[in-house]
């Protein structure tokens, strides 16, 4: 009988609103200058360094910080900006990154109500997410933090652990008590949340937003509408 449902968060309960490129748009209209779309293109690969997929294991908050700031300062610099990099860099920073641009990020249209009627129906909830900075605050102030039993972020001191890594599953397992028979994950990216939580014993559901991975995963959805029912599915087994 499945007790809990775990869920991942980017791509999967909310994404960022506004696309980078309208970000950059906006600040270049500010401060003057054009921007260089196919150095763009390559600058942005690059952006986020080594810094978002840094070993939580070595993880400081403060040296992941500094190594984000100096990515989003040197892809600045890639566009061909020459002139208060320093500025620029910071306002793109508090529009981007998650751990100033909260006010950025926005839930689908389907996250609430499902969070909701699960939370009725008796389910125990988390979060378990590769998260480079506190988690927690973004979801308060996205109003659904009430709803999580536990939230785990990978980052997290108390964890140091990224999924596929089994230790982020087997944390939030004993944080709300359940087994991982009694569990389902829900996420959008494969190895991450479909191999990870297989590997631990955790039934794996993939939210396909955009149509991308089909029949890539049995048990796959492309709304949060749709998970009610495929709970309510007590035979089947990881």
């Amino acid at each position: 009988m499945i007790k809990a449902v775990f869920f991942d968060f980017y791509w999967t309960l909310g994404v960022w609103g506004q696309p980078l490129e309208d970000r950059v748009q906006k600040i270049a209209e500010r401060y003057d200058f054009e921007i260089d779309w196919d150095k763009y293109s390559i600058a942005v690969k690059s952006l986020y360094g080594d810094a978002s997929g840094s070993d939580p294991k070595t993880h400081s908050l403060l040296g992941t910080m500094e190594k984000i700031v100096k990515s989003y300062g040197d892809f600045i610099k890639q566009l061909g900006v020459e002139k208060h990099v320093g500025q620029i860099t910071w306002e793109l920073l508090q529009s981007e990154h998650s751990l100033f641009g909260a006010n950025n990020a926005i839930l689908y249209d389907d996250t609430v109500p499902t969070l909701k009627l699960l939370k009725e129906e008796g389910y125990k909830l988390a979060i378990v997410s590769n998260w480079d900075t506190p988690l927690f605050p973004l979801l308060e102030r996205l109003g659904i933090a009430h709803y999580f039993d536990t939230i785990t972020a990978s980052h997290d001191e108390r964890v140091r652990s990224a999924k596929p890594d089994p230790h982020i599953f087997e944390y939030t397992l004993h944080k709300i008590g359940v087994t991982a028979e009694e569990t389902v994950h829900v996420g959008d990216t494969f190895e991450a949340d479909i191999i990870g939580a297989q590997g631990v014993g955790i039934r794996p559901i993939l939210i396909d937003r955009d149509g991308s991975q089909q029949g890539r995963w049995d048990e796959t959805i492309q709304s949060l509408s749709g998970l009610p029912e495929l709970l309510a599915d007590s035979t089947h087994t990881v």
